[in-house]
């Protein structure tokens, strides 16, 4: 084991984990601003072809939009979005899994409580899913725990990530969490919540009538999702130093200090990586279904939007948590 002395001076060697040339021979400046512009292009296209296919029933809830600068606000949270995943080192799996956990929310409440088809929201996500997923593919390869092409050394437990009953399982349990969250959210405080502040709403019939099985079921993609985005990156992280001055931490000889700064930031890597993906599912779930129900469903109120946000976070704060227990096992 590395003494604390050599840790101090940073003579511990850990593994790292391989760098993977880009995609795209751009610039590395170039690539972001690209990235905005497929995406968003690609949204557009998207959605004028499936206009006809839809018939327009999104539109025909939707709050109308009559100052440029609040289509501007939505373009400019959209490019937010993609800049947390471009920065944040995500490759297209996790964007993509992203996309979905935290656009699912104000499409559900479309379908579940104003009778928009499933057909239509199903197309709805499928589009904000691709847009996101294709510029990222082409702009920035995939993680080593995503690609099964990716060197075994690149990759911590890559058996565990690969194992199908340990993918079904964290699968399930990430579904099950969020049709639990939802579950007793409908038979405790939220149908009253609803129709107080969402003025207009056609049926609120699903909230009694709610079943957990179906819930669970119909939440499957939603746990997936939830497994690829926390679990697989964690789970899959290469250890760091953090790994190493965890392991040679002694509390008795241990000064103040140390003791302080070792339970305050020397977390495993693998720590590290889950609490940071939670806490930016968790932000990006909650501002993104606030602002996307408020700003797209005519008659829900600023508070209202906010309580449904705050459902869907909840479930993704707890998503996390579980997931963290279940790789600490």
């Amino acid at each position: 084991m590395p003494s604390r002395k050599d840790m101090s001076h940073g003579a511990v060697a850990v593994p790292r984990s391989p760098t993977f040339a880009p995609n795209s021979n751009l610039p590395g400046s170039l690539r972001f601003p690209l990235l905005v512009i497929l995406s968003l292009t690609l949204s557009a296209s998207l959605y004028t072809l499936a206009a006809d296919f839809s018939g327009g029933e999104l539109a025909g809830i939707s709050r109308t939009l009559n100052e440029w600068w609040e289509a501007v606000g939505l373009m400019g949270w959209r490019s937010i979005e993609l800049g947390v995943g471009w920065w944040g080192g995500y490759d297209g799996v996790d964007l993509a899994s992203l996309t979905l956990l935290s656009h699912l929310p104000p499409l559900y409440l479309a379908t579940t409580f104003y009778s928009i088809r499933p057909t239509t929201v199903i197309t709805s996500l499928a589009i904000d899913i691709l847009s996101t997923y294709i510029p990222f593919r082409l702009l920035r390869p995939l993680s080593p725990t995503h690609n099964i092409e990716a060197p075994k050394a690149a990759v911590s437990n890559r058996a565990i990530i690969n194992d199908l009953p340990v993918r079904t399982y964290t699968t399930l349990l990430a579904a099950g969490i969020y049709s639990v969250v939802v579950y007793g959210s409908y038979y405790s405080w939220l149908p009253v919540y609803l129709v107080t502040h969402f003025d207009g709403m056609r049926d609120i019939s699903a909230a009694h009538s709610a079943a957990l099985p179906y819930l669970l079921a119909s939440f499957v993609p939603v746990g997936y999702a939830a497994r690829e985005f926390l679990f697989t990156p964690s789970t899959g992280s290469q250890s760091n130093r953090g790994d190493a001055v965890s392991s040679a931490f002694n509390p008795e000889s241990a000064t103040l200090g140390e003791t302080v700064k070792h339970n305050l930031w020397d977390y495993p890597k693998r720590t590290q990586v889950i609490i940071g993906r939670t806490a930016t599912l968790v932000a990006v779930t909650g501002f993104n279904t606030w602002i996307r129900t408020y700003a797209s469903i005519e008659g829900s109120e600023i508070y209202g939007a906010a309580g449904w946000a705050g459902v869907w976070a909840a479930g993704a704060a707890t998503t996390g948590v579980a997931l963290w227990w279940v790789g600490d096992v």
